[in-house]
């Protein structure tokens, strides 16, 4: 660590736009915007969301030993002997001001990630893969959106080396202003699926809407898009259109700049063999599934393209670990024996239900007896046409070597009525309602996914079955 702190007290005056009430702190060592994960030095921002407005917690903020905290001028008065502020006209402007000035200070080099499916996978393992080669900022947890960026600027140290920044949309015209705050060197697409119809209405407008990221785009960067999708061509022009230098493409074509020859699934991994623009290229990655071994192209184009040796690079990918929410795979200990459980129940689409379902078929059972399980929730936005896309999943189920699959929500019942009777399982409105039926029906030697959109809240079945059965406190929390 250099010693440095992130921020003066003083130069945070400019790029805020605010006036000071208080003495100035000589350092600010964070940015914050949550007082439960607050830490002492940091910066509060007393940002408005859509339940609570972070002026209610400023006291709180100073309790937990924060040096100043951000607040707008209708609140000042009333604020004005808690601690040191800094008083602007607005407070997730003045934060977008901040990320701003952040990012102008910062020498490295920045990669920008966006997709349907992937990006916050694709973004741990550029994380994981860069950090071997320098000092790397990335945005924590999924903070993708018009909040999330700006937070994820603020906090880079002015001596990254690099940096990997999500950014994520639900609507049209979101990407586009995010992307020109983070001015990214490189810009990833990891894929376009069809999430968000509720909103965008086709998988054409999804495409359009996440092209938005080569828009910020630095002059002369690269653009990396997937080559087998249906929407290439379009992501295509769009790049082209931007200011990038160069378009590199990934994916299982023959026409790929970056393609996978072989994919070998392993129980924790996999084996990958590829040619990444001409050169041939053997690696592992750490964590299973085909989807995954898919994204790793573009994260080695992606490393590739800020300077990193290729063949070093992917040396790194063994390192990755599934997210939690995103295929984390956790041991359970049920009886006298154990069993599996694959936690995918972040987000949830068509798509990455299918990469999902795959990965749960491809997944070795831990006894000769176990079955595997699938717990599906919800999948959410995605239009008119979203009961039929759950009951679809019937047919990609009833050819996998899947024994049961238990379903939760009013879309999800579709599904349960289209599964063949012998996969059938449990239904729910909600996951509460067969919460201790599931975690009752687990058995020595199972493997268990548990998938669907956050919105299903499929998240504390994974607590209740890690606090059964892995003997771990429930620590998962949804929105």
């Amino acid at each position: 660590m250099s010693g440095l702190p992130l921020w003066t007290g003083i130069e945070l005056v400019t790029p805020l736009n605010a006036r000071v009430s208080g003495p100035v702190p000589a350092a600010i060592t964070g940015i914050s915007i949550d007082t439960r994960t607050l830490q002492p030095g940091d910066l509060f921002f007393a940002i408005r969301g859509e339940n609570n407005d972070g002026h209610s917690f400023v006291d709180a903020a100073f309790v937990r030993g924060a040096a100043a905290a951000v607040v707008d001028e209708t609140h000042a008065e009333l604020l004005k002997f808690a601690g040191t502020l800094y008083v602007v006209d607005d407070v997730l402007a003045a934060m977008e001001r901040l990320g701003c000035a952040a990012r102008r200070r910062m020498g490295g080099m920045v990669v920008a990630v966006t997709g349907s499916v992937g990006k916050t996978g694709t973004k741990e393992a550029l994380k994981v893969v860069l950090s071997a080669f320098g000092k790397v900022h990335a945005s924590a947890a999924s903070y993708n959106n018009h909040w999330g960026v700006p937070l994820t600027l603020a906090r880079m140290p002015a001596d990254a080396d690099s940096a990997v920044i999500e950014i994520g949309m639900n609507h049209a015209h979101e990407i586009a202003p995010l992307s020109a705050m983070v001015r990214p060197h490189v810009a990833v697409i990891t894929t376009i699926a069809p999430v968000h119809l509720e909103n965008l209405g086709t998988e054409e407008a999804v495409a359009d809407a996440k092209a938005e990221i080569f828009e910020g785009l630095e002059k002369g960067g690269v653009a990396i898009i997937p080559r087998d999708t249906p929407h290439f061509e379009r992501l295509e022009h769009w790049a082209q259109q931007s200011r990038a230098g160069g378009v590199l493409s990934f994916g299982e074509s023959e026409l790929a700049d970056a393609r996978m020859m072989s994919f070998e699934q392993g129980p924790d991994g996999s084996l990958v063999t590829a040619d990444i623009i001409g050169q041939r290229v053997r690696y592992r990655v750490g964590a299973p599934g085909r989807h995954l071994a898919l994204n790793s192209l573009a994260i080695l184009l992606a490393a590739r393209a800020v300077g990193v040796d290729l063949l070093e690079a992917a040396r790194e990918l063994v390192h990755f670990v599934a997210p939690k929410g995103r295929g984390e795979q956790v041991t359970l200990h049920v009886g006298m024996g154990s069993a599996k459980l694959i936690d995918e129940s972040y987000n949830a689409n068509p798509v990455s239900m299918r990469a999902a379902l795959t990965l749960l078929a491809e997944a070795p059972l831990p006894d000769i007896l176990g079955r595997r399980i699938a717990m599906l929730g919800d999948m959410l936005e995605l239009g008119p046409d979203e009961d039929a896309l759950h009951a679809g999943l019937a047919d990609v189920i009833g050819s996998l070597p899947i024994d049961r699959v238990h379903t939760v929500g009013p879309h999800m019942r579709h599904l349960h009525d289209a599964l063949p009777a012998a996969k059938r399982g449990l239904h729910g409105a909600t996951s509460a309602e067969i919460m201790m039926d599931l975690i009752d029906a687990v058995a020595p030697g199972d493997v268990i996914m548990v998938k669907g959109s956050n919105g299903s809240r499929m998240g504390p079945i994974v607590a209740a079955l890690t606090e059964r059965y892995a003997g771990q406190p429930v620590t998962h929390s949804e929105g």
